[in-house]
């Protein structure tokens, strides 16, 4: 599901291991927030990047010295971005990541035919650095209801803060929490929850899921929780 076969594969963890429930409740739950279009007004190294692109090529090369003075070596994907969905108006050319999956490196297709949402940590001058922990997911995995949400829908929802439920029953501790479910109900990350609703705010400031591309109607904005 993760770029490579799949994160748990990766770093040897099984589904139902606690560390893998909790890195990537977290990593999907916060999803709708990495994806508000951000531009202006923010350092571009203080935020998250959210691109979709394709790598064409991968080489290892040197990144500095570690305190001992030996070489640092990172991953270099030459990136060609097909849309920036957070981040500045410059184009991502480059993303780095470690060398191997032991310290969360990514492992990326090259070739230019695999198309990813890759979010990660700008690092200026049209660079992104990613690793294990970061949302990247190959473009064709995502449904056309997170597509589309990627150009609004989630921003709807920026105020909005959204919940892992760790098991039933769970409740929301405040009226601007939505919680996320599919985890603890299909076993999956990317489940109905996931693939088919964003997380919005209404207008009496309480969140509330939402499903479809089309935009909430006035009557959804407007109700009120009792």
């Amino acid at each position: 599901m993760w770029a490579a076969k799949g994160w748990w594969e990766r770093k040897g963890k099984q589904p139902g291991n606690e560390n893998f429930t909790k890195a990537n409740g977290k990593r999907w739950a916060t999803f709708a927030e990495l994806t508000v279009t951000s531009k202006g007004g923010t350092s571009v190294h203080s935020y998250m990047l959210v691109i979709r692109g394709k790598a064409v090529s991968a080489k290892e090369v040197d990144s500095g010295n570690d305190i001992y003075g030996n070489p640092i070596k990172r991953i270099q994907y030459e990136i060609k971005q097909i849309k920036m969905f957070k981040g500045p108006d410059q184009d991502i050319e480059f993303i780095y990541t470690a060398p191997s999956s032991a310290v969360c490196g990514v492992t990326l297709d090259v070739g230019g035919k695999k198309e990813y949402l890759i979010s990660g940590k700008a690092e200026g001058n049209g660079k992104m650095h990613i690793t294990l922990c970061d949302f990247i997911i190959p473009w064709d995995s995502l449904s056309s209801t997170q597509k589309k949400s990627l150009n609004q829908r989630y921003q709807m929802g920026c105020e909005c803060k959204i919940s892992r439920c760790p098991s039933i029953p769970c409740y929301v501790s405040a009226q601007d929490e939505c919680l996320w479910t599919d985890w603890v109900t299909e076993k999956n990350i990317n489940g109905r929850q996931a693939k088919h609703y964003a997380c919005i705010k209404r207008s009496d400031g309480s969140c509330a899921w939402y499903r479809g591309v089309a935009p909430p109607k006035q009557e959804f904005l407007d109700i009120e929780d009792p």
